[in-house]
């Protein structure tokens, strides 16, 4: 008997076959035993440190959602009644119309304040005019003509209860002012407006302007044209350039002397 060295031995160990080893390792796996699943260990919590229980029914989802808002209807426009506070002494405010409507506004508007009783809030309401004498087809006439037409002076102690009164008349399309606020003229703008209503003297107002052609319709000059140099309204005089033995001779007429040629 030979001694070898052991790694030759092993060296020169047959092989066993494919077929044994898997013999081998099935034999191996079927006899390691099945891995036993540990139930979880259960732990005692005492009744008053438990949560309380989350109902997930439909009518508490329901019961959770933010109740809509109670009249159902979107905020209210901008020609909404702005939040006014305490009534405001007596003041002059400025309100929009269609041009041409002053009156029929004015007369709609008094006819609240009275069936409203609302006398003791709203106190006057005035369309600016001045009177003006028209010169047309060499005729004198004195009309009244509206200072600043589309819009209407209301005397009133601003509060909710008169804004809405004023602003819901028939023809007021809103009031001057800063968004949904009225404004209160300025005393110096009142006292401007109040003086031009009360002239003594009327304006006057012509057909035609400096630079124009004009004829002349009476006087020594009758049926001459000329340009007009200047006009003068306090004196009611114009001044026109006509041609006179060959050359421009101003001459001064009154208004109604001449017409646009």
């Amino acid at each position: 008997m030979s001694l070898l060295d052991p790694q030759e031995e092993f060296e020169s160990k047959p092989v066993e076959s494919t077929e044994e080893l898997t013999t081998m390792d099935s034999t191996l796996v079927e006899s390691e035993p099945q891995a036993q699943t540990s139930e979880p260990e259960t732990v005692d919590v005492p009744a008053d440190e438990m949560p309380a229980p989350v109902d997930e029914s439909p009518e508490s989802a329901q019961e959770a959602e933010p109740a809509p808002h109670s009249s159902g209807k979107p905020a209210p426009a901008s020609d909404a009644s702005p939040h006014l506070g305490e009534v405001e002494g007596p003041a002059w405010y400025v309100i929009h119309c269609y041009s041409g409507y002053e009156n029929k506004v004015r007369h709609n508007l008094e006819q609240r304040i009275e069936t409203m009783g609302m006398k003791d809030r709203i106190f006057d309401v005035v369309i600016p005019t001045q009177e003006e004498v028209e010169v047309k087809d060499g005729k004198r006439r004195t009309v009244e003509r509206h200072i600043f037409p589309g819009y209407v002076l209301v005397n009133m102690a601003l509060s909710e209860e008169s804004w809405y009164v004023v602003r819901n008349t028939p023809g007021v399309t809103g009031f001057v002012g800063m968004g949904n606020t009225p404004t209160a003229l300025r005393p110096e703008e009142v006292s401007q407006i109040i003086k031009r209503m009360e002239a003594e003297a009327p304006m006057v107002k012509v057909s035609f302007k400096v630079g124009e052609r004009v004829r002349i319709v009476d006087g020594p000059f009758n049926d001459f044209r000329g340009n007009v140099s200047e006009i003068d309204l306090e004196r009611t005089k114009v001044r026109v350039l006509v041609n006179f033995f060959g050359r421009e001779t101003p001459v001064e007429l009154d208004f109604l002397q001449v017409e646009k040629a």
